[in-house]
């Protein structure tokens, strides 16, 4: 197993945000997390990225033991967040932006491939590359944000609401870039509040309410069942 978290207890100051909360990634695969605002979605991610320590509980990767680790580690390990919002450097080009995922010394070297890899996803960043990130469309600056991520040649890519603020029909588009990531070679965690787009990409899926794991499964079976279908889908 790829990524795997055992029993993982999060919280700011006294107040708990996350506690007891078990999730695998393996390779290869999309793996999202859906649940209302407020239930954790984000705390969970950005424990995983490093961002957060864990109060209890066990985060491996890859076999190593991420606890303790300190955030740049987990870029070294090969893991990338693209974090909810974008949080972009708006007065930096795009290219300027793209290569702040690449600073460690091994992306570094590959660079140069790297941009072309970017590029090749996302055409339009390469008509744009000099221009300063914040004139770009919001379906622009996501796409910047995951060709950041993608800079760091990561193994596994922690998406943290990437559908937020995009217009409707960008959405779509937004998913399929998803996909092509994991097709790509990196696992996909995908945090979402789109419950049927999330559900619709991913190999396995759960369900976060109120810090906890409620449900996991495959998406199919969780579709099937009447709490989520009322919850998330008003059926």
């Amino acid at each position: 197993m790829l990524l795997e978290v055992r029993n993982l207890h999060v919280g700011y100051g006294d107040a708990p945000a996350v506690w007891d909360v078990s999730i695998e990634v393996d390779a290869g695969e999309i793996v999202s997390v859906i649940g209302p605002n407020g239930a954790g979605k984000t705390t969970l991610i950005n424990a995983i990225a490093g961002m957060l320590r864990s109060r209890q509980g066990h985060l491996r990767f890859d076999g190593v033991d991420m606890t303790r680790v300190r955030p740049h580690g987990f870029c070294e390990q090969g893991i990338a967040l693209v974090p909810e919002g974008r949080r972009l450097f708006t007065k930096m080009t795009v290219e300027e932006n793209l290569e702040l995922g690449c600073y460690l010394p091994r992306p570094r070297a590959a660079r140069a491939e790297s941009l072309e890899r970017v590029y090749g996803l996302f055409p339009i960043l390469r008509q744009k590359r000099a221009q300063p990130a914040g004139e770009l469309s919001g379906g622009q600056q996501q796409m910047v944000a995951i060709g950041r991520a993608l800079m760091a040649q990561p193994r596994i890519v922690l998406f943290d609401e990437p559908s937020l603020g995009l217009a409707p029909t960008i959405v779509d588009d937004m998913f399929d870039i998803i996909v092509r990531v994991r097709d790509g070679g990196a696992a996909v965690l995908l945090v979402e509040q789109n419950v049927i787009k999330a559900l619709s990409v991913a190999d396995r899926a759960y369900v976060l309410e109120q810090g906890r794991i409620v449900a996991t499964g495959l998406p199919d079976e969780l579709m099937k069942q009447p709490h989520i279908r009322e919850a998330y889908l008003g059926v």
